[in-house]
């Protein structure tokens, strides 16, 4: 938490690259460059150029040229951290980028620690603490969803939802507080039934972004989607045609599958992470069993289930189809089910119009030939809530603060419960500062633990 150090580390990735990028922050990062840079323009000193300058050069130590480089300054508070800081974009040797630092630590700089910048950036008030770890989501984003949810919220998103409510809270609090000073008054400054709408208000917003988490930490990590059906219905074919590469074995001897397969995919900027479980059958053989186990497990904890069906043996034993597609309904009631009738390329044009007819949203598909493999890919898409980001809504994804909000809901739900009891106003006030504590907790609006900052900051990279 000490800042009165300058930092340094290697921005880019480490290895051999065109170019690579430096990083200085502190005090002294101005002066302890320039001491070790020469301008191709003569009589040219760092310290008297503008902020968000850049600079060409040569970095020496003593008389001999480390590297030719361009330096960039920002100027303190103008600048990422709110410190001096100094970026040397270099070749991308390994020896230079060692070269270059092993001098500047020599020169009085240290190491940089995990997310250290940005740690700097939100201890100087550059950005509040849910925007800070936003930054680690922008980088580790993988897909335009997650990367969508991470920058609305380093703008802000979560921030500006709270920002409003916790400040009236805040002052109702402190008119509570105040009616405690004059309490054999009896006096009383807080309008009670502004104060309720206040709290019907905060918990509805509370439960919006609660329920959001759900779907928000689904969309940063992959969104889970089971395929699951009976032994050589496709489940494996179809896995390898929708990742277009040999991922599972695919045989005609059924039970092949013993244990899930993950892989990822993205579809239209949405990841989906698709596992291919074990064929659902009764068995003696143990393996086997543990690998049905293992599929209801991995249905279970999915968002989507494919049930895949043998578009042939429906023709010849419909009613027994019916009968499992119900019961797969049944079993995962909260569950997305969507029903996909395999093979199909087999059927004639009469038995797949009977089969649409029986079965109703059923997707008939070719894993095969590729054949109804879009419709599938377009379905899985559509069943995605996504409106939420095309409205910029605000969507929880940080299991930090999906807790801290929980928190607050429980602290504000005691106040509702105290005000409709009439109890003593001194009672939940203790509740209101609570919740105002766990709210505050997520931007950093209040003295955070330093372990708890160590913990968040440990996360990020090293030069960021």
């Amino acid at each position: 938490m000490i800042q009165n150090d300058t930092i340094i580390a290697l921005a880019t990735p480490s290895g051999v690259g065109a170019i690579s990028v430096i990083r200085l922050s502190g005090e002294q990062a101005i002066p302890i460059v320039e001491a070790n840079f020469k301008s191709i323009q003569k009589n040219k000193y760092l310290k008297d150029q503008k902020t968000h300058t850049i600079h060409l050069g040569h970095i020496v130590d003593n008389k001999s040229v480390l590297d030719e480089v361009l330096v960039s300054i920002f100027k303190n508070p103008k600048s990422y951290t709110g410190e001096n800081v100094v970026e040397i974009s270099c070749h991308g040797s390994s020896f230079i980028q060692q070269e270059i630092i092993q001098l500047f630590l020599r020169k009085g700089c240290r190491m940089a620690n995990n997310g250290e910048f940005t740690m700097r950036a939100f201890l100087n008030a550059k950005m509040d603490l849910s925007q800070a770890e936003a930054v680690a989501d922008v980088i580790a984003s993988n897909s335009a969803a997650s990367h969508q949810m991470a920058i609305q919220q380093m703008r802000g998103g979560i921030t500006n939802e709270l920002k409003e409510l916790r400040a009236q809270l805040l002052d109702f609090a402190a008119l509570i507080e105040l009616e405690l000073d004059f309490s054999g008054e009896d006096v009383e400054f807080a309008d009670r039934t502004k104060f309720k709408e206040l709290v019907v208000q905060i918990t509805f917003v509370l439960k919006r972004l609660i329920d959001s988490f759900s779907f928000g930490n689904a969309m940063k990590n992959g969104i889970p989607v089971a395929i699951i059906g009976e032994p050589n219905v496709g489940k494996s074919t179809l896995l390898n045609t929708l990742l277009n590469e040999e991922k599972a074995i695919v045989s005609e001897i059924a039970g092949t599958t013993r244990d899930a397969i993950e892989d990822e995919l993205i579809i239209a900027g949405v990841a989906f992470r698709f596992i291919d479980t074990a064929g659902i059958r009764e068995t003696i053989d143990i393996i086997e069993s543990i690998g049905i186990k293992k599929a209801y497990e991995k249905a279970d904890n999915a968002q989507l289930i494919v049930f895949l069906i043998d578009a042939n043996k429906f023709n010849h034993n419909q009613p027994q189809f019916l009968t499992e597609i119900d019961t797969i309904k049944s079993r995962f009631p909260t569950k997305r089910v969507l029903v996909i009738a395999n093979k199909i390329d087999t059927l004639l044009a009469s038995e797949k119009a009977e089969l649409q007819t029986e079965i109703e949203n059923l997707i008939l598909l070719s894993a095969k030939n590729n054949t109804g493999v879009e419709a599938l890919k377009s379905e899985l898409t559509d069943l995605v809530n996504i409106g939420a980001l095309s409205n910029n809504e605000t969507i929880v994804t940080n299991s930090r603060h999906f807790e801290a909000l929980n928190n607050a809901l429980r602290a504000i739900s005691s106040v509702q419960q105290g005000i409709e009891l009439e109890i003593s106003t001194d009672l939940f006030s203790i509740d209101i500062r609570e919740c105002l504590r766990h709210l505050g907790a997520i931007t950093g609006d209040y003295d955070v633990d330093k372990d708890i900052l160590g913990h968040i900051f440990s996360n990020f990279c090293i030069g960021k």
